[in-house]
């Protein structure tokens, strides 16, 4: 997947670098999460300033990723979702399921009032 990587303490922040559509970018997603898990890193934050389009193989991947995390203790929360793509947490009534946060450097600090 193209995604920047960036760690801030115990969290992990995930930037993708352009749609989340699934396929081979799921893939690596999962692996990359389930490597974090393994290291005992399960925070943390996707930054999905910079997608423009997500479908539902995207959002199945995000998903997935939460569920990972949350089986062993850990969250993932989004940072910066557009307009676009909140519809599309809304319509699916994933809006309920995942934290969202204006900016990555928010979301990252939630992690540490929880």
């Amino acid at each position: 997947m193209n995604f920047d990587l960036e760690t801030h303490g115990a969290v992990t922040v995930v930037a993708p670098r352009s749609n989340v559509l699934g396929g081979p970018d799921g893939a690596d997603l999962h692996e990359y999460i389930h490597q974090q898990e393994q290291e005992g890193l399960r925070r943390v934050v996707v930054d999905l300033s910079r997608v423009q389009l997500m479908n539902s193989s995207g959002l199945g991947m995000l998903v997935s990723a939460l569920t990972t995390l949350r089986n062993v203790g850990g969250d993932l929360r989004l940072a910066s979702v557009s307009e676009r793509i909140q519809s599309l947490f809304v319509i699916t009534r994933l809006a309920t399921v995942f934290k969202s946060y204006p900016t990555a450097d928010e979301a990252v600090a939630s992690f540490e009032v929880a």
